[in-house]
């Protein structure tokens, strides 16, 4: 992709992104397949306009600091969107414009001027897109976890008092409901149960099917013999 705003043109990889503001004249063209547009309401950003004004036409690089944690959440948002109810697509959407202005205001240099709760809502946001694409890696823990993202495990810790869950529970809750979506999956059936486990980093069939039981009740095998026979999965 190619935009072009206020004379500047940031020509566009997969993963970067480009701030454009509507009110005013720009154009862009298209190569890729797929592209995604997020499009945030002025007043929610805790910048002065100006400033943002003067980012339009300007290439955010996907692959460092909060602009890879947005393109990484915007993507993973996108191909979920289905799957949201209200609530926690309010919770996605305010993650969303959090580390949108960490980018923004760290192309401004003034990280340190963003409201505290804006920074720690942007820091755990990130932190839950890195999990969400290692959580096929066994060695995926909180001490991972805290040395990708320069904090101490008890700072992590201290972050995750704001969740339902601590760090290492947040990990364990997205393994198994990657599984649980795997056993509905009728272009998987045929794959082992104990493969599907392995798939999302829980290599032991032992240890899968205790926590598997402790959070939905049953065994992953009951679970697809019951749940995808109600869905009409052979």
């Amino acid at each position: 992709m190619l935009v072009e705003q206020d004379g500047r043109q940031a020509p566009l990889g997969s993963g970067d992104f480009a701030v454009v503001d509507l009110a005013r004249p720009a154009r862009w063209t298209v190569a890729a397949e797929q592209a995604i547009y997020l499009m945030v309401p002025k007043a929610l950003l805790p910048l002065r306009p100006d400033e943002v004004a003067g980012l339009g036409g300007v290439r955010f690089g996907g692959d460092r600091g909060a602009a890879a944690l947005l393109a990484s959440l915007a993507r993973e948002a996108a191909a979920h969107l289905d799957d949201y109810g209200p609530a926690e697509g309010a919770r996605v959407g305010t993650a969303l414009v959090d580390l949108l202005t960490a980018a923004l205001a760290a192309r401004l240099e003034r990280r340190d001027d963003l409201p505290p709760d804006s920074r720690q809502r942007a820091l755990l946001a990130g932190i839950h897109a890195f999990i969400e694409q290692r959580l096929g890696d066994p060695g995926l823990s909180p001490g991972v976890v805290a040395a990708a993202h320069h904090l101490s495990v008890r700072s992590l810790h201290k972050l995750f008092e704001t969740q339902p869950t601590t760090a290492a529970g947040w990990i364990r809750r997205r393994r198994l409901e990657r599984c649980r979506r795997d056993l509905l999956d009728p272009a998987l059936r045929t794959l082992p149960v104990s493969a599907i486990g392995a798939r999302w980093g829980l290599p032991s069939p032992a240890h899968f099917n205790r926590a598997f039981r402790a959070a939905y009740g049953v065994t992953p095998g009951e679970y697809r013999t019951t749940m995808g026979a109600a869905a009409g999965t052979p």
